[in-house]
């Protein structure tokens, strides 16, 4: 058993299923003691579009909805101001467009990836819309933690194919920002590797993600910059 530690700082506007669970269970069978924090303490909402057979098929959907209903860590999540990043061995933010409006302009949120990324230990695993925080999380002198940093994430051209022509969802809820945007504005060097059927980027104590389909990887990954035999 490994004594790692991760805290997990999930979504109540709309998590991408696969992209918390994939990484909690994998983390998880490998011993890893995990912590959910939520920005209020209320259980985190499960984006519905991640957990519709016709979106994601029927075994992720079953797969997700498992964990999302029946994980104790889930249901019972510590309030994010009450944590601190800093007692854990890595800090994971799970994406979805619901962190958009609650993760990643979350004062609290900032704090715990730039303590661990920022500090002589920890590390951050980041994923799909949460590298949105990226943005908005600057160091003490005022620059920004992404800058020159190698960074994956959601990308534009997958945005372009689901907000219309005013940046309403599905829906009807409007996106404040797109993550490419905001992280390339704030100095990260980025690239979603589209010709890549995953994309998971390493830059120091930082990891990010792209979306879904590169969650499985991100988190063997995770394991290996743990130095975590799966």
């Amino acid at each position: 058993m490994s004594d790692t530690t991760a805290l997990f700082i999930v979504s109540e506007a709309g998590y991408w299923g696969e992209e918390c669970t994939e990484p909690l269970t994998t983390l998880s069978d490998a011993g890893v003691d995990v912590t959910v924090a939520t920005p209020t303490g209320e259980k985190p909402v499960v984006d519905e579009r991640s957990v519709d057979p016709g979106e994601v098929g029927e075994e992720t959907s079953e797969a997700v909805l498992e964990v999302h209903e029946n994980d104790d860590r889930l249901a019972n999540p510590e309030p994010i101001a009450t944590v601190d990043a800093t007692d854990y061995d890595v800090v994971v933010f799970p994406g979805g467009h619901g962190t958009a409006w609650d993760i990643n302009q979350d004062r609290h949120a900032r704090q715990a990836l730039l303590s661990a990324v920022g500090g002589d230990e920890g590390k951050a695993l980041v994923v799909c819309h949460a590298v949105g925080l990226l943005g908005f999380t600057r160091e003490a002198d005022g620059g920004f933690l992404v800058e020159d940093r190698e960074v994956t994430g959601f990308p534009n051209e997958w945005e372009e194919g689901i907000v219309d022509e005013n940046d309403l969802m599905p829906d009807g809820r409007k996106l404040p920002y797109w993550v490419e945007d905001e992280v390339k504005a704030a100095g990260g060097v980025w690239d979603a590797e589209l010709d890549k059927d995953a994309s998971v980027t390493v830059d120091g104590d930082l990891i990010t993600a792209r979306g879904p389909g590169s969650s499985h990887a991100a988190a063997e990954t995770l394991l290996d910059e743990l130095g975590i035999e799966a």
